[in-house]
């Protein structure tokens, strides 16, 4: 079966801890109109007419799975080639994330995109993009007093988007961990 970018399986974080991690994107996310905080466990992921059958499917995953707390404290970002980097806070446990992704994964093979990275799937929460070591060294001291925060992993969330220009990710469905 093929494989959408016009949706996902995210875990978003509770929109009472957004402000501080919006406050961050909505300078430096040239995403941040489209995609909710969030980490991405399967991308892309299964065209519409594929999501009703598919929701069944990931809750029976996820059903035998415990809620676990998750710490946004660390900042990092990835390089990509031509000098630009994607800037992320690290949620840990990272084992707790890899252990959600993995079991997703088992159900839904075809989706396994970005366990295709070199070093697997890293479970990240993207907020923003830079140009340079010059914007990357700019951005780690603008956010050098980053606060922790953290939260319990309850449920993950099939978002789905329409084509441009109405392309902003939605919830679909949340499905809960255990």
């Amino acid at each position: 079966m093929a494989t959408t970018h016009q949706s996902a399986v995210v875990l978003v974080p509770p929109p009472e801890i957004w402000a501080p991690i919006q406050a961050i994107r909505r300078i430096h996310d040239r995403q941040f109109r489209r995609w909710m905080p969030h980490v991405t466990l399967l991308y892309p992921f299964l065209p519409r007419g594929a999501l009703a059958q598919a929701i069944p499917t990931a809750a029976e995953a996820l059903a035998v799975l415990r809620r676990f707390e998750i710490v946004l404290a660390r900042l990092d970002a990835f390089r990509h080639r031509g000098g630009t980097f994607t800037m992320w806070l690290a949620p840990e446990p990272k084992d707790a994330l890899v252990a959600l992704q993995a079991a997703l994964v088992r159900r839904f093979p075809v989706c396994d995109s970005v366990n295709r990275f070199g070093g697997g799937f890293t479970p990240h929460l993207s907020v923003g993009q830079a140009r340079g070591e010059g914007e990357l060294r700019a951005f780690r001291s603008e956010v050098e007093g980053w606060a922790p925060l953290a939260f319990t992993a309850r449920s993950v969330t099939i978002i789905v988007r329409d084509p441009p220009p109405n392309d902003v990710f939605r919830p679909l469905a949340e499905l809960p961990l255990g």
